[in-house]
This record gives C-alpha cells, sequence and structure tokens, in this order.
C-alpha cells in the first residue's frame, strides 16, 4: 500500500510511541475519539443501529455494550496498521474489504475525514504536550494511507467496459 509519501523510519518511531501510550486503554481513548466525532457530525449517528434500535442521543449510543464492541474493533484495526508501518501493504485486502462494509452500511467517503480529524483530537487529548506537529504529521499519512486502501472498497465497478 503506496500511500504516495511513505513514512520515514522517525515517524514510524513517533508513531509507535505515541500509539503505546495510547493502546494500554483502547476503550476509553476510543471514547474520546467518537465523542469528537459526534460532536463534529452528528449526523453520523443513525449509522450506528443495534438490533433494529436508533439511539436517542450520542451518549446512549457511547454507552452501549454493542457500540463499545465496535470501538474495540476500531482501535485493533489502528494497532494492525501501527504494527504494520513497515508493511502497510500486507493489510490492504482486508482494509479494502473494510471500506466494502462500511460502504454498504451507509458510510460515506466524505465522512472519513471527520473521523481522522476526531483520532487526532484523540490523540493530542491523550498525548498532550508529547502531540507534537511532527507526531500529528506522521499520524496523519498513516490515515491517509489506511482511507486510500479503504476507499478501495468503494472503487468495485468492473474495469475494462
Amino acid at each position: 500500500m503506496e500511500s504516495g509519501m511513505p513514512l520515514s523510519g522517525g515517524q514510524r518511531a513517533l508513531i509507535r510511541e505515541s500509539w503505546q501510550r495510547v493502546s494500554g486503554s483502547p476503550v476509553q481513548h476510543g471514547l474520546v475519539l467518537f465523542t469528537r466525532l459526534f460532536d463534529l457530525d452528528p449526523d453520523l449517528l443513525p449509522l450506528f443501529q443495534y438490533n433494529c434500535k436508533q439511539f436517542a442521543s450520542p451518549q446512549e449510543c457511547l454507552s452501549s455494550p454493542e457500540f463499545l464492541d465496535h470501538i474495540r474493533k476500531v482501535m485493533l484495526v489502528i494497532d494492525a496498521a501501527v504494527s504494520h508501518l513497515e508493511n502497510l501493504s500486507c493489510l490492504e485486502e482486508y482494509l479494502c474489504n473494510l471500506g466494502k462494509k462500511h460502504q454498504a452500511v451507509g458510510v460515506k467517503v466524505e465522512s472519513f475525514s471527520t473521523v481522522g480529524e476526531s483520532l487526532l483530537y484523540m490523540l493530542e487529548k491523550c498525548l498532550g504536550a508529547a502531540f507534537s506537529p511532527e507526531v500529528q504529521e506522521a499520524w496523519s499519512k498513516l490515515y491517509s494511507a489506511v482511507v486510500k486502501a479503504m476507499r478501495r472498497g468503494w472503487d468495485t465497478l468492473p474495469e475494462g467496459d
């Protein structure tokens, strides 16, 4: 998975170091991410339904066991990307399929920029002063590479017609 701008060794180190500080409490930090996401785009709330139940508020959604499970899965995807920084291409097929799943439930490609903003917000809140411009740039590059692979799940039109 070539991101167009490969991560330097220094950027990979910054990502690993910062993720180590966050990954110990995935649900807690994932709640920060998704709280911010719903603050930025409340229209995403209806995408999260479990057992045909609409959530009346972001707080109701954020406290449901099913949504907490979703948060764990999202944090695992981030963890997988961090674990494979040297070889992100090995996640290509997985991320493409993940993109297809998101498209199937009504997620719009445009929403990924809001998710990226929420991810950076969460990292900033959790890392404090350690969230330097260099850390932000490294994470932005990694997130762009992940989204690029997921977007291929939207681009499944047959070629050559």
